[in-house]
C-alpha cells in the first residue's frame, strides 16, 4: 500500500513541476505502482482466499532478504534492517507454516494423515 502511495505522490509531485534532474517522477510512479500494485493485489488474493497470492508473496519476501543484509551491513541501518528482517522471516515462516500449506494443498486430493 506506502508504494502505491508513493507512486500518486510522485506522479502529483512531476503533475506539479518539481524539480526532477536527478530522477523521473513519473517513471519512478510507474515502477512504484507495477511493483507494488502486484504485491497489493496478491495481498487482497491471499485475503480473499485465492491461493496465487501466495506465489508472488514468497518472491516478494525472497527479494526482500538482501535488502534486510544491505541494512543491516553496508548501509549502517542495523534498526530498520533489524525490523524489516523480522517481519520478513515472520512473513516466510507464515507462508510456510503448516496450516497455510494444507490450505494450499486442498484442492489437489487427499493429503496424507498428520503423524500422531
Amino acid at each position: 500500500m506506502a508504494g502505491v502511495v508513493t507512486a500518486i505522490v510522485l506522479i502529483v509531485r512531476a503533475m506539479n513541476g518539481h524539480d526532477q534532474s536527478m530522477a523521473s517522477g513519473v517513471g519512478t510512479a510507474i515502477w512504484f505502482a507495477v511493483l507494488f500494485g502486484g504485491v497489493l493485489a496478491a495481498g487482497i488474493a491471499l485475503f480473499t482466499g485465492r491461493r496465487w497470492g501466495r506465489a508472488v508473496a514468497v518472491i516478494a519476501q525472497v527479494l526482500l532478504l538482501p535488502v534486510v543484509w544491505s541494512l543491516l551491513t553496508d548501509s549502517h541501518q542495523p534498526l530498520f534492517g533489524s525490523l524489516l528482517g523480522i517481519v520478513v522471516v515472520g512473513a516466510i515462516v507464515a507462508l510456510f507454516a503448516p496450516a497455510s500449506s494444507r490450505w494450499m494443498a486442498q484442492d489437489y486430493g487427499e493429503l496424507p494423515e498428520e503423524p500422531r
